[in-house]
């Protein structure tokens, strides 16, 4: 494809794009805007193909978060609105007869911030995040219904949720006993509020409800933004913070008994002679967090405009290893 037919991102919609995601095998980008659409570009090349956008209209506000549900559910991509609705997207068979709503969920009375589908383990689920304080998880059942929890979560909103893996932590490492099973996928994440706090959510199989676990507090402003660390079943689980308070807080646990420990990431390390940065603060409101895939590295999305990488050091301090002016 000759450079003049890559078509940039920034000129799908009509308005500011609030998000963009990849899918499983990065073959698909979804983008969202404040133009109340969402679009799916074939990707090629590493380029989007100009005039095979396609556009999903269904939503009455700014279209703030896209969620690519895994492959093995089929081609299937969630939305979140201003509106207080989440949709559910589907392309129909043939490729070419586009996309389909197959779930319209509005039982939040306020804005969606977040959407995040679970590993795929524990099935098609996906968790919402609304700014009226209420947490909604769908499941899709054997039935073809989706069913809704919906809980209040965080008293004055709710603004991003983040799937715990599958694997419970130090299970690669467990010996199970002769001739019994592996333990099972835990349905547990984490929820970030305007209350300034982040909360652990548990699925407990006895009450068949879920059960508020842990609580995190060291934010002194709104908590941004979530991310649980995959931790492909080693010992240590690892959930990084972003806050209206200029600061993002790694927590860690060791075992499923150990307190959760936070620590700062200091930029200021790292700031040029004579900056003037603060300690542990970033120049901005931070506003993403997200890990790769192998959870060793963390990428921090700042209101400065740079993105910073990090990782931790062998001595278990964090260290920013590069920027990224946008």
């Amino acid at each position: 494809m000759a450079p003049s037919d890559a078509m940039p991102i920034e000129t799908a919609h009509e308005d500011m794009i609030h998000d963009a995601q990849l899918d499983y095998y990065g073959k698909r980008l979804a983008t969202c805007s404040s133009d109340r659409t969402v679009k799916v570009f074939d990707v090629v090349d590493d380029e989007p193909q100009r005039g095979a956008g396609q556009t999903l209209k269904g939503h009455t506000g700014p279209v703030w978060q896209v969620a690519w549900a895994h492959p093995k559910f089929g081609h299937i991509l969630a939305s979140c609105s201003y509106d207080g609705k989440v949709i559910i997207w589907k392309e129909q068979q043939p490729a070419n007869a586009g996309w389909a709503k197959i779930k319209e969920h509005s039982l939040h009375t306020a804005s969606v911030n977040s959407v995040s589908w679970a590993p795929h383990e524990l099935g098609a689920i996906l968790a919402c995040a609304s700014s009226d304080g209420k947490i909604s998880v769908l499941t899709f059942k054997d039935d073809g219904q989706w069913g809704a929890d919906v809980f209040e979560a965080h008293a004055i909103g709710c603004n991003a949720v983040s799937w715990a893996p599958a694997a419970r932590a130090g299970s690669l490492l467990a010996v199970p006993s002769a001739g019994g099973p592996r333990s099972a996928p835990v349905k547990r994440f984490a929820s970030a509020g305007c209350d300034n706090i982040v909360k652990i959510w548990g699925f407990s199989e006895e009450t068949q409800a879920w059960v508020e676990e842990d609580v995190l507090e060291g934010h002194a402003d709104w908590v941004r933004d979530v991310a649980w660390a995959p931790n492909i079943g080693l010992p240590r689980s690892y959930i990084a913070t972003a806050s209206q308070d200029k600061t993002v807080l790694v927590w860690t646990k060791d075992t499923s008994t150990a307190p959760w420990v936070k620590t700062a990431l200091d930029p200021s390390v790292s700031a040029a002679p004579g900056a003037g940065a603060t300690p542990g603060k970033f120049p901005d409101v931070v506003w993403r967090v997200s890990w790769s895939l192998a959870g060793n590295v963390l990428a921090v999305s700042c209101g400065d405009g740079k993105v910073t990488l990090w990782k931790e050091n062998l001595k278990g301090g964090w260290e920013c290893v590069s920027d990224v002016s946008s």
